[in-house]
């Protein structure tokens, strides 16, 4: 007998086996695999709804924000971290109060634009109202117009920055107190596009005209990242003024609260002043250049009006914060004076000071808001001194006085104003 034969059907015999097995095996996972697809685990359901949920807040607005454990474990991070508004579906590059602080609209970059009703900061959810901006466009910076129900928002796209005025429709009488109580929806009452031609918007900032013969209508003042500001009626839309740095490109610009002043920092040492004249109907005259503050040694970086219009809050990146008396006697050539300097209280590792990006003053212009990339602190404006510092506000402003700060993360968070006694 040949000897190949018996190894040639142990061979086979073997490979018999080896694939009997192995369809065996097969077979029972997939066995396994069709009773899993069949009988789903009970868990597994109640997730679905979790992320789809932030539809449900166009109809209805009352439970938008429900993250107790979530908002629990931000309250840990830091003793005046009361809040934190998520939902939002990208970064928020915009946040602005209204004028008697119960509301806060944010800009973000998932194109829509929220009005929360801050009623109580601490609060587990927040009814909002929710604006959905023309497709192709992404909010970059919004504020209030006349009152808590219209903002303009500044939108960008690739063919440059568009301003949207927003206002409620007036709800039609009706018998029906649901329906009464239903928030009416926000529309378009004017709009302008390539308002700074191809550039940006970096700031936009509105302001309620109250100085000498203004009618008390709020200035909406739009600072492009070239040299450009532009003064816009918050109401109808109409071109105020305008203004212009010549100095490079703009970092920022801000109105004073009484609608009077208008002040820049664009990369620059100096801060231009400029002074919106009304005339005796009301209407803006002209924007003539008043003023410039000097003294600071390298860029700053950002500025704030304290409330009474007649001061100004400078950071630079020479490490000083300088306090500016503005309510000075310029038509008779009389420069604005230093009050106070202080140098800012913030190093890295190897003791090097670092300077401020934004400042924020309380309503009562006695504490300065001030931050670092992610780190917020609070300083005394009178002498100083640190009053609390919340390291990595974001991983990624009133009676108690709320700040919001907003991050790339996608969150909002609400912070209380610590006491002036704090050490």
């Amino acid at each position: 007998m040949d000897p190949v034969i018996p190894i040639a059907l142990l061979s086979i015999l073997l490979g018999a086996v080896i694939a009997l097995l192995f369809f065996k095996t097969y077979f029972i996972k997939r066995k396994s695999e069709i009773n899993s697809i069949a009988k789903p685990e009970p868990q597994s359901d109640p997730k679905k709804p979790t992320k789809p949920a932030q539809s449900v807040t166009k109809k209805s607005h009352a439970k938008p924000h429900s993250h107790a454990s979530d908002k629990d474990q931000n309250k840990r991070h830091h003793s005046l971290d009361l809040n934190t508004l998520k939902g939002h579906g990208d970064s928020v590059s915009g946040l602005c109060f209204s004028s008697d602080g119960r509301s806060l609209a944010t800009a973000c970059a998932d194109g829509v634009v929220r009005v929360f009703k801050l009623d109580d900061a601490s609060s587990k959810s927040f009814k909002f109202l929710r604006i959905n901006l023309p497709a192709g466009g992404h909010p970059v910076a919004v504020t209030f117009s006349d009152d808590a129900s219209s903002v303009v928002v500044a939108s960008e796209t690739h063919f440059g920055a568009s301003l949207y005025m927003y206002g409620e429709e007036k709800a039609k009488p009706t018998n029906d107190s649901k329906q009464q109580s239903k928030l009416p929806l926000p529309e378009i009452k004017w709009e302008h596009h390539k308002i700074h031609d191809k550039s940006a918007v970096l700031t936009l900032v509105g302001a309620a005209a109250t100085y000498g013969s203004a009618d008390g209508s709020t200035v909406v003042a739009s600072c492009s990242e070239g040299t450009e500001i532009k003064l816009w009626h918050g109401k109808t839309g109409k071109v105020l003024g305008s203004a212009d740095t010549n100095q490079l490109k703009n970092t920022m610009a801000t109105i004073s609260p009484n609608g009077r002043f208008i002040a820049a920092a664009a990369f620059t040492a100096d801060v231009k002043v400029w002074e919106i004249v009304y005339s005796k109907d009301g209407s803006v005259k002209e924007v003539p250049k008043v003023m410039q503050l000097k003294g600071h040694k390298s860029a700053v970086t950002w500025l704030c009006f304290t409330p009474n219009s007649e001061q100004i809050i400078t950071a630079s990146k020479d490490g000083s914060i300088r306090t500016w008396n503005i309510n000075v006697r310029y038509h008779l050539d009389e420069d604005p004076k230093t009050v106070k300097v202080f140098p800012i209280p913030l190093h890295d590792s190897n003791g090097a000071t670092l300077h401020y990006d934004r400042l924020s003053l309380s309503p009562d212009g006695k504490i300065l808001a001030a931050t670092h990339g992610s780190t917020l602190q609070w300083l005394c404006v009178e002498t100083g001194k640190v009053l609390d510092t919340a390291d990595k506000a974001h991983d990624g402003t009133g009676q108690t006085f709320v700040l919001a700060t907003a991050s790339v993360d996608k969150k909002v968070k609400l912070w209380a104003a610590p006491s002036l006694h704090s050490t």
